[in-house]
């Protein structure tokens, strides 16, 4: 306990420090490199529902291409945990900056040989092989990309205002849907259906390359953690996080994993499946579910800041319980409203669940930062969210599975989600009193 007060003592003292210009200067280079990691992440899930079921699944059942190019989608969240083993630790020994510019880099140059591999026509059963392969080697990246960016934010923000703060990098997953929905939006646009399929989607992968060279050289430019830089100072650097993460603070992971799984999987829920579900169920257009997304994607961003400032006043753990409540309530509504076959209902029927899941979303990071102490932060936010994105990315293909055996109805997708958000609730509940009691940070 003694180890642990002077611990928090410390980060208390030299964020004290940090001025203002400073907490953006870092908060801005985070946003950005996430907003370019999601994009190249979520292109992914774009593809799976619009592209990799057909071009490298191809099977006589819609639902069976689907399915297997959502379990795709879900090997890459499985790998995430392991990445965020392997860079969590890095981060948590040698710093978080230089982990940071690995992770982007990584991530960028997956992507883009995603963008030029052969399809299942061409090579056949080596095409689904490779992209499963690259699909891992991409969750591996982004295993270390978020928890190491909401580390690094949150380290280098004045206590008080560490809620809003910590929810500006959130704010790089909506931007990277947009950017990500919208190129194939535009593809789909200035494309006939047969350049789309045969090259056209390609396109937005291989944008990729330039990205990854601005998201590496803003990284490079980040500050290091001043409460990683005081842990070096006074000896207090874990030598081995990884055993001292499940030793000392599984119970955190634990609850970490609750936070968190309605922001990731609800999103997933509506990004991936219900695109799919919109297309090859109810008959819509690919053009509207992309657009919903990115409408959705929008709105989310004032939420998210929205979000953040209630954090400030209120506590973020008391911002993910009412959150959490508001998905719930929105949960059937939303689907009530997809399902319509009116256009704009549907796009507010999807924004609508994007909505209620952002609002827990925004204060996910304030918490999850706040359940580990300094020294082993990286890998207690790491393991924590990447459980929880593992949980997330198996939600379409459970969704898909479930709605088929009732008969392509609704009801079970939005059941999933009502589930997804009540598990929130009690994350957010239990939070406070599993957390690091820091002089000045309200819970």
């Amino acid at each position: 306990m003694e180890e642990s007060d002077k611990l928090a003592n410390s980060e208390h003292r030299v964020t004290s420090q940090i001025t203002t210009k400073e907490a953006n200067k870092v908060a801005l280079g985070a946003l950005v490199g996430n907003a370019i990691e999601w994009y190249d992440f979520f292109l992914f899930s774009a593809a799976a529902a619009l592209v990799f079921n057909v071009q490298y699944f191809a099977t006589d059942s819609a639902t069976d291409s689907a399915m297997a190019a959502f379990a795709t989608f879900g090997v890459g969240l499985v790998a995430r945990p392991v990445g965020g083993a392997i860079f969590g630790a890095i981060g948590d020994r040698v710093g978080r900056k230089n982990v940071l510019l690995i992770t982007v880099i990584g991530i960028g140059i997956v992507t883009a040989l995603i963008g030029m591999l052969p399809t299942y026509a061409a090579i056949g059963v080596a095409a689904p092989i490779l992209l499963i392969l690259l699909r891992i080697l991409q969750g591996l990246f982004v295993g270390g990309e978020w928890s190491g960016a909401m580390t690094i934010v949150v380290e280098n923000a004045p206590l008080k205002r560490r809620a809003l703060y910590a929810a500006i990098p959130q704010i790089g997953s909506p931007i990277g849907t947009i950017m990500s929905s919208g190129f194939f939006f535009i593809m789909g646009v200035i494309l006939t259906q047969d350049s789309f399929d045969a090259w056209g989607w390609r396109v937005p992968f291989l944008f990729a390359i330039p990205l990854v060279l601005v998201g590496a050289w803003l990284r490079s430019k980040l500050e290091e953690s001043p409460v990683f830089e005081a842990l070096k100072e006074e000896g207090e650097v874990e030598k081995a996080p990884f055993i001292a993460i499940f030793k000392n603070n599984w119970l955190q992971i634990i609850i970490g994993v609750l936070v968190a799984v309605v922001g990731v999987a609800g999103f997933y829920l509506v990004t991936s499946f219900v695109v799919w579900y919109g297309v090859n169920i109810l008959g819509y257009s690919q053009d509207l579910m992309l657009i919903g997304t990115f409408v959705a994607a929008a709105v989310e961003i004032p939420v998210l800041y929205f979000g953040g400032r209630l954090g400030v006043k209120i506590g973020a753990s008391r911002v993910v319980i009412y959150g959490g409540i508001l998905s719930v309530a929105a949960s059937i509504p939303a689907f009530l409203l997809i399902i319509s076959g009116v256009p704009i209902l549907v796009i507010l029927g999807m924004t609508l669940a994007v909505a209620g899941v952002s609002v827990p979303y925004a204060a996910s990071g304030t918490v999850m930062t706040g359940l580990f102490p300094a020294k082993t932060r990286y890998s207690g936010v790491a393991w924590a969210q990447n459980i929880a994105g593992m949980i997330a990315g198996f939600v379409p293909l459970a969704a898909t599975a479930w709605v088929a055996a009732a008969g392509n109805q609704w009801w079970p997708a939005a059941a999933i989600l009502f589930i997804l958000s009540a598990v929130t609730v009690v994350g957010g509940i239990l939070a406070p009193k599993a957390s690091v009691a820091i002089p000045g940070f309200k819970h």
